[in-house]
């Protein structure tokens, strides 16, 4: 035992955590040290290596569609989207593919397959789907197809779970090419305008624009395609999207969906009626240049019609009598003439040079002397060539130079690929051969070419004050809902002539419609002003015998235009060539029905009908809805002592309130229904157990069984609505 004063050794501790220390930074070194090597050793010694391993954790790059962007209205209908479509394929020499099972009988063969195709699609028997598909098996084809045509998103899932289809991918040998398809809403309307688009998707993953705006745009509505990738990720595959789609963007234009509506239907029955070959229209805002309807119909086959070729825009033709109206804008702004001066046009026939020119109307004699308003009322070839040869014909250059400063020739710089240009020749012009002839033929629309939506421009600057505006068929550029870029009216030229000129010429466009070849477009609805045109269609250099062109363009209402219009139809085979009667008459149409639906006017200012009645008339019939109606129209009505739920209106003179009276209505017994309307005259019939049969329209005014008559079920009787 140690003694009490003798120091006890102990190992000092400060030492033994000091050792730790040093162990765990040691090894922690040590793991350092190792964590580089193996870095190194991986990302230098054993890249190619673990590269390798990395792209077999995942699949091929995909490309990813965008969606090509929409077309829409003024008013946002949709006039133009993309649906995807499927050609669908068997590959017969695919690694897998099971001739075997194929030919089974069994439920995955051919034989069922066959069935549920043919019920599918409707193009062929069972039988015939087996014999399509054997000849494919035998020809070994990579690309048979199974169904021609294109095949819907919802028809591919479908087709995917029948019968040999099902199995997989390279025992099949089924695979698809995915296309895209461009559906049009509205059908036809504005159809060539819209443009198409191709159905191959490029390479790049997109689509490509073929004609009319699809392609003007197509930079704009193709978008840009995206990436995805599938990786192997935790033991099962995930898709990755490493670049995301930008879809396209979306255009508005100026086109109103009612107003191409109505311009479509009246240019087509129009042609249906003359039997013509092609007509073109065309709506125009006067004021802003927006083109609200534009349609182009050609005959695909006897008594059908479809948007074809775009001629509005793209066909450069002799424009005939309407080009009248420059001629004598031009003698006008040189003081060649008044309105009033008068012209000797004989009997309609005037030779010059040699060349024989005539009047329409020179079976009948002709117009004789006439004034120059007369010779545009009346379309006299004779009377404005005659002004044009008194004022030009030392100096013809002097005359194209007036066409010119009209801005005839302006370049409008349409948005539609393909549009044509006015072609006015000079006389100094090399290129251009000018006949001793040129100038009286070109004063009245020969000799020269202008395409339809140049004509209209003109005539639509006469209706705008004199200011040439641009047309145009864009409103807005947007972007998932947001405006990228909008448009405006561009002024291509603030004046065509003079105030006094152009007071002239309006007035001239007026008679034309009231007095002279245009009396078919006088509307008693609403006030429309023009110029005829029929001219004879060259071909080969001959006029004779390709028939005729007629048109019409104008603008209404006369006093205060809103909007301009131009029908152009050739070729008609029904009826004398007439551009009052056939092109005027679409143009009547277009504006009857237009300013019925579109244009708006404050009754305030409207002074009252020295003939309007108070009080409206009122059909008899249901009680409860007459009541209504009246209500709406804060019509008062004595409604004293009425016991049934049918009666008779009668309004006394002098009064401002309707009296309703009972109907008396007896089972068995034909009820007096005249008066009524057909809805609730038929009502009432059949409800007796009559049959009912209409003659006319409006309200009731006879019935062929008298009120009061037995009735016998299933007697028919026959109402006569006026």
């Amino acid at each position: 035992m140690a003694e009490e004063n003798e120091p006890i050794e102990i190992a000092p501790k400060s030492n033994r955590i000091l050792f730790c220390y040093f162990l765990v930074v040691l090894l922690l070194g040590l793991i350092a040290v190792g964590i580089l090597l193996r870095t190194f050793d991986t990302a230098f010694v054993e890249k190619e290596k673990w590269e390798k391993v990395a792209e077999s954790q995942k699949r091929p790059n995909r490309t990813i569609l965008p969606g090509r962007g929409n077309i829409y209205s003024s008013d946002g209908k949709l006039m133009a989207t993309s649906v995807p479509r499927y050609y669908t394929y068997i590959d017969f020499r695919a690694d897998g593919f099971s001739v075997d099972t194929f030919l089974s009988s069994k439920v995955n063969g051919v034989d069922s397959l066959s069935v549920y195709l043919s019920r599918k699609f409707k193009n062929r028997t069972p039988a015939g789907y087996k014999a399509h598909l054997l000849r494919g098996l035998k020809s070994k084809s990579r690309q048979y197809p199974v169904y021609e045509g294109r095949a819907s998103y919802t028809d591919l899932k479908e087709m995917k779970k029948y019968p040999f289809l099902r199995l997989s991918r390279y025992k099949s040998g089924f695979y698809t090419k995915e296309m895209v398809q461009r559906q049009k809403p509205f059908g036809t309307l504005a159809s060539r305008t819209i443009g198409d688009i191709y159905g191959e998707i490029e390479a790049g993953g997109v689509t490509k624009g073929k004609n009319g705006l699809e392609l003007q745009y197509d930079s704009l509505l193709r978008g840009e395609p995206g990436v995805s990738s599938v990786r192997r990720v935790g033991g099962g595959w995930t898709n990755v999207v490493e670049i995301e789609p930008v879809d396209g963007m979306d255009i508005r234009t100026t086109i109103d969906i009612n107003i191409q509506d109505i311009t479509e239907k009246s240019l087509v029955d129009m042609l249906k009626k003359i039997d013509a070959e092609s007509g073109t229209a065309v709506v125009m805002e006067v004021a802003t240049g927006e083109v609200k309807a534009i349609t182009n119909m050609g005959r695909i086959r006897e008594g059908a019609y479809a948007e074809t070729k775009n001629h509005a825009v793209a066909d450069e033709i002799e424009p005939g009598s309407t080009f009248k109206v420059a001629s004598m804008m031009v003698a006008l702004e040189d003081g060649i003439c008044q309105p009033s001066d008068t012209v000797d046009v004989g009997k309609g026939i005037y030779m010059y040079k040699g060349a024989r020119m005539t009047d329409h109307n020179m079976n009948k004699g002709g117009y004789g002397r006439i004034s120059a308003e007369q010779a545009i009322w009346y379309s006299s070839n004779i009377g404005v060539a005659k002004i044009i040869l008194k004022g030009y014909e030392k100096n013809p250059t002097k005359y194209v130079e007036g066409l010119y400063k009209l801005g005839l020739t302006i370049p409008l710089n349409l948005e539609i690929p393909g549009a044509g240009r006015a072609k006015i020749r000079m006389p100094n012009d090399t290129a251009l051969y000018w006949s001793k002839t040129t100038l009286p033929w070109m004063s009245f629309g020969y000799e020269t070419q202008i395409p339809p939506i140049y004509t209209l421009t003109f005539f639509n600057a006469i209706a705008n004050g004199g200011k040439m505006v641009r047309p145009m068929f864009t409103k807005e550029i947007m972007h998932n809902g947001k405006t990228v870029q909008s448009f405006s009216t561009e002024v291509l030229k603030s004046s065509i002539c003079s105030d006094n000129t152009l007071a002239i010429i309006k007035d001239m466009l007026l008679g034309v419609v009231e007095k002279g070849t245009g009396k078919a477009v006088h509307s008693d609805i609403i006030r429309i002003a023009g110029k005829t045109g029929t001219a004879q269609i060259a071909s080969g250099g001959v006029y004779r015998t390709s028939g005729h062109q007629v048109a019409f363009c104008g603008y209404f209402p006369a006093d205060e235009p809103k909007y301009s219009c131009i029908v152009v139809i050739r070729r008609p085979r029904i009826g004398y060539p007439s551009g009052g009667t056939m092109s005027g008459g679409v143009v009547k149409a277009i504006a009857e029905k237009v300013y019925a639906s579109h244009m708006s006017f404050d009754v305030r200012d409207m002074e009252r009908d020295s003939l309007a009645v108070i009080l409206p008339a009122a059909k008899n019939g249901n009680l409860e809805a007459l009541e209504n109606v009246l209500d709406k129209l804060d019509v008062n009505v004595n409604t004293d002592s009425l016991e049934t739920k049918w009666v008779v209106a009668k309004r006394e003179d002098g009064e401002e309130e309707l009296h309703l009276r009972d109907l008396a209505i007896r089972e068995g017994l034909v009820p007096n229904v005249i008066g009524m309307g057909a809805k609730d005259a038929v009502f009432l019939l059949e409800s007796a157990g009559l049959r009912v049969v209409l003659d006319g329209m409006g309200r009731v005014s006879a019935q062929s069984m008298g009120a009061g008559t037995r009735i016998a079920k299933g007697q028919s009787i026959r109402l006569t609505l006026k």
